[in-house]
């Protein structure tokens, strides 16, 4: 699945548009990581649990946008997108979103 930001493929021409494809999922915050974030918090310095956590978050979403977009039968995704959310107290949403479409 190609996947980009801008609204062509470059070097591809846009055969099919099957319109607006997206992922998303919640996650929430994780008592042991808060220990470590809360001791970096005080020496500074990358909380790489959180980092960890919300490079998978992205991950899930975007797989879970890219399987929407294939069952359309697009082989890519335009003007991809990524927004975050809060939903509650310790637990933010990730949600991709873009147009599906099928180049050649």
């Amino acid at each position: 699945m190609i996947v980009v930001t801008m609204e062509t493929v470059p070097g591809m021409e846009i055969k099919r548009c099957f319109g607006l494809v997206k992922g998303s999922t919640v996650q929430s915050k994780h008592i042991g990581n808060d220990i470590m974030a809360g001791l970096k918090t005080i020496i500074g310095g990358e909380i790489k649990e959180y980092t960890e956590m919300l490079n998978e978050a992205r991950q899930k979403a975007i797989g879970r946008m890219e399987d929407e977009a294939r069952a359309l039968g697009a082989n890519a995704i335009i003007a991809m997108r990524i927004a975050t959310s809060s939903v509650m107290q310790g637990a933010s949403e990730i949600i991709t979103y873009g147009t599906a479409v099928y180049v050649e």
